[in-house]
């Protein structure tokens, strides 16, 4: 969880940087693509947790 939210701030961060700063469009291009990697790897977490719950 930790590093989900690691990468979160990390995307926001770089996110920011590149559609303020002159020149460094790249920057939030790879913001968005950090960010979208971030939110599949947590729905994958996501949905692997609630599998594991016993049926009744």
């Amino acid at each position: 969880m930790a590093y989900f939210l690691l990468f979160l701030l990390v995307a926001i961060v770089l996110g920011i940087i590149g559609a303020t700063a002159g020149g460094l469009g790249y920057l939030l291009i790879i913001g968005i693509v950090v960010l979208v990697a971030d939110i599949s790897v947590g729905a994958v977490l996501l949905s692997r947790r609630s599998r594991r719950r016993p049926l009744r």
